[in-house]
């Protein structure tokens, strides 16, 4: 059955398939940030399961536009689909917080409280001493989860609320101590399943 049999011909052409492309736009580019993000990750599983549907996906947005080539309500859906869905899929990403990743810390005060606090939760860490613009620092370098990054801030910035850190990426990591805690023991498949369990 048509389209426009069920909602009108005028309907249709201006609002229904309008809205088809919009969101179709925004399912295929979120799909598609996605899969870039599991490629550098290394997760090789899902990201050719996510481009399967990416491009099918958009082979049904496009070819609605084929089809309604005068209709221009369907260029400014394709449009908003495409920048909505590379908002939700940073913001889906953002949400998994998958991988390790690199974290230095840099403080200005004696940090020994800081480290003893960090290894008494079972984090690894390497201090090191450095010279800074100011005088001597202690420069501390983790690799941690990144689902861990909220909870070190919170340590950190209740032992030296103006310590410095940066954070940097890592695919891959050969060895390393990390907390015993439950999140340790999820892999990064079944965080995936999970968050989008709590999306629905």
């Amino acid at each position: 059955m048509e389209l426009s049999s069920l909602f009108g011909h005028d309907l249709t052409v201006w609002l229904v398939i309008p809205l088809l492309i919009f969101f179709a736009r925004i399912l295929d580019v979120s799909l598609g940030t996605l899969r870039v993000i599991f490629v550098a990750k290394g997760i090789r599983l899902l990201a050719p399961l996510l481009g399967f549907f990416e491009v099918l996906i958009w082979l049904l947005a496009i070819g609605q536009i084929m089809q309604n080539l005068t209709n221009w309500v369907n260029y400014l859906s394709y449009a908003g689909g495409f920048a909505m869905g590379n908002f939700v899929g940073m913001t889906i990403e953002a949400r998994l917080a998958l991988g390790k990743v690199i974290l230095r810390i840099i403080t200005h005060r004696e940090a020994d409280k800081l480290v003893k606090e960090l290894r008494d939760r079972g984090y690894g860490l390497t201090s090191v001493d450095a010279e800074g613009k100011n005088g001597p620092v202690k420069v501390l370098f983790m690799l941690v989860e990144r689902n861990e990054l909220t909870r070190i801030s919170e340590i950190v910035n209740s032992y030296n609320p103006r310590a410095f850190y940066s954070i940097e990426d890592v695919r891959f990591a050969r060895e390393g101590i990390f907390p015993t805690h439950k999140n340790a023991f999820i892999s990064r498949h079944h965080q995936i399943l999970k968050i989008f369990s709590k999306t629905k």
